[in-house]
């Protein structure tokens, strides 16, 4: 039986891990509220005590995806290692965290171009997405998450930039390089498999080579 509204026991992680695993199955467009519920053994009038919407709902998965690496992989852009063992550990971090809460990651791959464009499914024959009207509050949360998105990738930037300038490096197109190391990064989180042929540590170890190898000067 479904938990009361009144019953608060299951956590705001718990119910973001539960959204985020319907939404790696199901995609944003057909879930509802009542199939997150669902999940955690909530009533629908439960997870509303938590979450307006189900766009609030999803911005908040977007917002936990980026919290679990930002703090650990800015540590590391800011520690004394050499210019080569930060772009390997920035790497390796980011993968490994991936791995460990993949339908996080997954929705950070899959689901942001919803939040980007607060669209709504097409209805039948129409030809144009529908956008659906947002509040100030979410507007400014919106906002916030693709702010930190961009804080994220900056400290790639800021490696690869300050690393060629000390000669770690070879001269690359920093932008396209960083886009590739992401791209690479975050689609682990979508094909990933736990018990496969390989775990997260190791897949991360094989990506963070290829690209210092890669990038390496001399």
């Amino acid at each position: 039986m479904a938990r009361k509204p009144a019953d608060q026991a299951v956590s705001r992680e718990a119910i973001l891990h539960a959204a985020a695993e319907v939404l790696r199955r199901n995609g944003y467009d057909t879930i509802t509220m009542k199939d997150i519920a669902r999940q955690v053994n909530l009533t629908a009038a439960s997870l509303y005590h938590h979450f307006e919407n189900k766009d609030t709902l999803l911005l908040a998965v977007l917002e936990l995806g980026l919290r679990y690496v930002s703090t650990e992989i800015e540590a590391v852009l800011h520690s004394d290692r050499p210019w080569d063992d930060k772009l390997r550990e920035m790497i390796r971090v980011q993968v490994t965290n991936l791995t460990e809460n993949r339908s996080v990651g997954a929705a950070l791959v899959m689901e942001v171009r919803p939040t980007a464009l607060n669209s709504a499914p097409r209805p039948n024959g129409a030809k144009r997405t529908v956008r659906r009207p947002v509040s100030g509050a979410y507007e400014e949360r919106r906002a916030a998450f693709f702010e930190q998105r961009r804080r994220f990738e900056s400290l790639f930037h800021t490696v690869l930039t300050e690393g060629i300038a000390a000669g770690a490096f070879r001269p690359v197109d920093v932008p396209v390089t960083v886009k590739g190391i992401l791209g690479a990064n975050n689609w682990v989180a979508v094909w990933y498999r736990e018990g496969g042929r390989l775990g997260g540590g190791q897949i991360a170890d094989q990506i963070a080579d290829l690209f210092v190898t890669g990038l390496r000067a001399g």
